[in-house]
């Protein structure tokens, strides 16, 4: 009990003293114009409230990412309590803030455009394939799981539900941001806010024992900790899609102090979800063994299902069923919806075609993959959402940290995180299955070599960055 009111404590300290330092070493400045008004076209660029991009933010990053997450980290105890906690604060909120301030002061650029201005068109032209590769498997994996509970609770086939689905994705990319989005999601991140108040309380009542916080290891097929519990929890720590989607409410901000209410505060309530959900999982089934047995008979879905009407009652079954159906699609169609926008900045040079048609186009381009990607197995596009969602991530605090760099700044609040993420993604591609798959100390070499390279490289950026300034202090001097 101890532990998880003291991770929740520590997270709502992170958003009231650590975002205010990330946004003072950012620098932020309400006289600048936002691009919602300069680059305004009702469409994508279109002012909005804080309050309400911060639930559009929450839900567009969230959906089923901080339950499923956490609940399958959770089978590691409560080592996961530390990796959300920390990971919240000190990597993904900066992330997440890093990447939808950079947006918005590169006039409401994608990820792929601002990783060019900073790290290069080589990591850019990387970067944006791994993005849409990414994207189109989250679109692809968060509308299977929908599609086959609605052919299991109605008549309707998994095949007529897919393209129910993908027809409203169409709709929703169609239609300007503050349509649909603008006042669906806004409600349905209330919704998934609220349940997870709900089974919190819930669980601080009941007479089961919460686990007390301890580094050890509780997996019950003894998988380690390095690196797999940063994979596995993404969603709730820290996670690459996150910056993919911080543009689509960029383009709406007001002004600039925003930012952090926005951004780091979707993050922190997100951490908090995910906290909520793993002390769910390893309380509720009396231990990690027991979680383990019923993931193995109902999976995630069916974890949340039986906590939701068991803690709940019948509330919680219906909620249970929004969350397990309708978070997933708004987190698919806004993949989709930032999948169009990126292809739309690559193909702006080639092609004249505006309006309708030019999104029209854009969204067939990418929706047509993750419709086929829906109909085979969605499991197995989990295994390699999990680790092109770090290497995202990853690159983007590189990002960050080469804007502190080249402004003078406090560069290592990206720095650290960014090395860290590194060494996670590294040994990460030499362990998993769906890497190299080698031996599990052969990978911390390797992994951990290769990361060592980035560190030689990140030495040599900061070295560099010291001479420019030297430089230039000296050419004022004279």
């Amino acid at each position: 009990m101890i532990t998880f009111l003291g991770a929740i404590v520590f997270l709502i300290l992170g958003y009231v003293v650590y975002s205010k330092v990330v946004e003072r070493i950012f620098g932020i400045d309400d006289q600048n114009i936002t691009p919602a008004y300069s680059k305004r076209d009702n469409f994508d660029f279109i002012p909005m409230n804080w309050w309400k991009g911060n639930l559009i933010q929450l839900l567009n990053i969230a959906g089923l990412g901080p339950i499923y997450g956490a609940i399958l980290g959770a089978l590691y105890g409560p080592v996961a309590f530390f990796w959300i906690v920390i990971g919240t604060i000190f990597a993904g909120g900066v992330h997440d803030y890093f990447s939808g301030m950079l947006s918005m002061r590169h006039k409401g650029a994608q990820f792929p455009s601002i990783v060019g201005h900073y790290l290069g068109n080589i990591v850019k032209a990387f970067i944006t394939v791994v993005s849409l590769i990414l994207m189109i498997l989250v679109a692809a994996a968060f509308t299977a799981g929908p599609a086959q509970l609605i052919a299991q609770l109605t008549p309707i086939t998994f095949t007529t539900a897919l393209i129910i689905i993908f027809g409203y994705f169409l709709l929703v990319t169609l239609l300007p941001v503050n349509r649909i989005i603008g006042r669906l999601y806004p409600v349905l991140g209330a919704i998934l806010l609220f349940m997870a108040v709900a089974i919190a309380i819930s669980l601080i009542f009941t007479d089961k024992q919460l686990p007390n916080l301890t580094l050890s290891n509780f997996h019950p097929q003894e998988l380690p900790i390095w690196p797999l519990l940063m994979v596995t929890i993404s969603c709730g720590a820290i996670s690459g899609f996150h910056c993919t989607q911080s543009p689509i409410v960029a383009c709406t901000m007001k002004k600039e102090s925003h930012g952090r209410k926005i951004f780091y505060g979707a993050m922190i309530t997100e951490g908090v979800i995910a906290l909520i959900w793993a002390a769910a999982g390893m309380t509720f089934y009396n231990g990690t063994n027991g979680l383990q047995e019923a993931l193995a008979l109902g999976g995630p879905s069916g974890v949340v299902h039986e906590i939701s009407i068991s803690l709940l009652g019948t509330l919680g079954g219906i909620l249970a069923i929004i969350t397990v159906i309708m978070l997933p699609i708004t987190t698919g169609d806004t993949a989709l919806r930032s999948s169009r926008m990126i292809l739309a900045d690559i193909f702006s040079k080639f092609f004249t075609m505006k309006g309708k048609m030019k999104v029209l186009l854009m969204t067939f381009i990418v929706t047509a993959p993750a419709l086929y990607l829906a109909t085979i197995d969605y499991t197995f596009l989990w295994r390699y959402v999990g680790w092109t969602n770090q290497l995202v991530a990853t690159v983007m605090l590189w990002t960050g940290t080469v804007y502190l760099l080249r402004n003078q700044k406090f560069h290592w609040i990206c720095g650290v995180p960014a090395m860290f993420m590194t060494c996670v993604v590294c040994t990460y591609v030499f362990y998993a299955p769906e890497g190299l798959n080698l031996n599990y100390q052969l990978a911390m070499i390797l992994g951990f070599s290769l990361a060592a390279t980035v560190l030689c490289w990140y030495v040599y950026q900061i070295i560099h960055a010291r001479k420019e300034r030297k430089n230039l202090t000296s050419t004022r001097a004279a």
